[in-house]
């Protein structure tokens, strides 16, 4: 899935699914999980993909949503320890 909607979609779909791991849910709304959980796609493909050797299958649907929402729970885990969420 290429393109900007399928990664707005995508996104949101990650993001949505971290702030509900993360239970940050009621603090976020739809703008928000597209933010995070585009940015938690793109650490997750620098950490796991070029410092890590982990993120070789990164491609695909699938593949792209797990790596994506576990970069924004990462994300996510870094904005709680700043205070930027609670």
């Amino acid at each position: 899935m290429t393109g900007w909607l399928g990664a707005i979609i995508v996104g949101a779909l990650c993001g949505w699914l971290a702030s509900m791991i993360m239970k940050t849910d009621a603090q976020q709304g739809a703008f928000a999980n597209i933010i995070i959980g585009i940015v938690g796609a793109v650490l997750a493909n620098f950490l796991f993909g070029s410092l890590l050797p982990l993120g070789a299958n990164f491609n695909g649907l699938l593949g792209s949503i797990i790596w994506g929402t576990i970069g924004s729970v990462i994300l996510i885990a870094i904005l709680k320890a700043l205070r930027i969420l609670r």
